[in-house]
């Protein structure tokens, strides 16, 4: 049973450009921030110390099953960093 809320078309490229974004973050006030936001209610990105959106470990999670297509191959490695 799935029991995952449904992303959006929208929603799941703005994930994928999150994930893009790397440790860096995304910045607010672009177009996509409507998703961003819904993406943050729901716990797949979350805001930095300067209020730039980034993946949460869910989001790269839910990103590496929907976006990547890959179930069971890893996403590529990313570093951390704030």
């Amino acid at each position: 049973m799935w029991n995952e809320p449904y992303l959006e078309t929208c929603c799941r490229s703005a994930l994928h450009r999150v994930y893009l974004a790397g440790p860096g973050g995304r910045p607010c006030g672009v177009k996509d921030d409507a998703c961003l936001e819904r993406l943050e209610r729901m716990g797949l990105v979350s805001r930095n110390g300067q209020g730039r959106f980034v993946a949460t470990d869910a989001g790269l999670a839910r990103h590496t099953r929907e976006v990547l297509l890959h179930e069971g191959t890893p996403a590529p490695p990313r570093s951390s960093g704030s």
